[in-house]
């Protein structure tokens, strides 16, 4: 006979399966890239040689730096309600970077090139040689922050988690420099994009754990004890102010890039405003993104963990849009100036294809399967740091 317990646990056993046939197929897909060529499998091309992959892995590390540092954040300041979900705070920033590691090691034509010539070839003016060693770093100490805290030793657990939230932080916005240090695309260069990058990652990082915390209590149909249920609302403050930083950044952004009309920045943005990415931006980054999930925090004041959860939920696909456009944008705007007037296309074309897709599905897959693997390990119950 089947008893009740065994009905909660196979909704997380069938997540953890269909989640499992969702990475087969983007490793699948994966190989075929290797075999037939990246440049025949993806959408991508001289002129936008950065697809969705790249703002894929994007999307996973943000969410990983923002989990990360919720987690520090209730370290460094002896929070104990951010302590009740620091733990699932910290598994599902392993989740999401090895997400991301997925996404970004299919995209790379030769992947296996980067451990190794990081490693016998160190070259210190290379974003992307940083990118690689502190990501490195970061996640040998994610993981060792883990470790300490299912052993229970919280002490070394935080002193480790702090150092996980900063070596983090320098990744992002290290990952974000690899686009702001590219003067030949005026949308990414400067300091927005690097500075941009943490409080983004901070306000997907609270939007994540609100979500998945309430979704792994409904999966398992348990009820959200008291100090879950405070640290989830000191959360949803700090997804509320984070989403007024980042509303005051695409404003000071927008504004930059339409002053004098600078070439690069102005056609990029104009294709945000009512461009080929008009539709994304406004309905996903600006309503689904930032003006309802705020509207909504400040309407229940932060206390409504149902209401956080769902405009939650619809902000991590925002974000994922929102980090599409920021590395899309950047390469429609042609090299030349003005020269559309004489039949060369004012915007060039990006359109992901079917192999990019499936390969996201599968990074999702592997984020749903650690993520159900996670909840039936710790039988709903992650080890509590103090």
């Amino acid at each position: 006979m089947v008893t009740a317990v065994q009905l909660k646990r196979g909704k997380l056993i069938l997540l953890f399966l269909v989640s499992l046939c969702l990475l087969g197929v983007g490793v699948i897909m994966g190989i075929r890239s290797f075999l037939v060529g990246h440049g025949e499998a993806y959408g991508v091309s001289r002129e936008i040689p950065w697809g969705i992959l790249i703002s894929t892995y994007v999307f996973w590390a943000g969410l990983s730096c923002g989990l990360s540092v919720t987690s520090a954040v209730g370290h460094l300041l002896h929070n104990r309600p951010l302590g009740a979900i620091g733990a699932r705070s910290v598994f599902l920033a392993i989740a999401t970077i090895f997400a991301g590691f997925l996404a970004i090691g299919l995209e790379l034509e030769n992947p296996w090139r980067l451990p190794i010539w990081v490693a016998l070839s160190p070259n210190l003016r290379s974003n992307i040689w940083w990118m690689g060693t502190l990501y490195t770093v970061y996640v040998i100490l994610l993981l060792l922050e883990f470790t300490l805290m299912t052993l229970g030793k919280h002490k070394a657990s935080a002193r480790t988690g702090l150092l996980a939230g900063l070596s983090d932080i320098a990744a992002f916005s290290n990952l974000g420099a690899v686009f702001a240090l590219l003067a030949a695309h005026p949308f990414w260069y400067g300091t927005y994009i690097p500075t941009f990058f943490i409080p983004s990652a901070l306000m997907n990082g609270a939007a994540a754990i609100i979500f998945f915390t309430w979704l792994a209590y409904r999966l398992s149909e348990r009820e959200m004890e008291p100090e879950v249920v405070q640290g989830l609302q000191v959360a949803g403050k700090i997804y509320g102010f984070t989403i007024a930083i980042c509303i005051f950044f695409l404003g000071w952004k927008i504004a930059a890039s339409i002053a004098g009309k600078p070439y690069g920045s102005w056609e990029a943005i104009m294709a945000l405003l009512k461009g080929p990415l008009a539709f994304n931006f406004w309905v996903f980054e600006v309503c689904l993104g930032l003006v309802i999930p705020l509207l909504v925090i400040i309407g229940v004041r932060a206390r409504d963990i149902n209401a956080m959860a769902y405009v939650g939920g619809l902000s991590l696909i925002a974000a994922f849009v929102m980090r599409y456009d920021q590395v899309v944008a950047g390469q429609l705007v042609p090299h030349y100036a003005h020269m559309h007037i004489y039949g060369l296309p004012q915007y060039y074309h990006y359109a992901p294809s079917l192999c990019e897709w499936l390969i996201v599905i599968g990074s999702l897959g592997l984020f749903g399967a650690l993520f159900a693997w996670g909840e039936m390990a710790f039988k709903g119950h992650p080890p509590v740091h103090h």
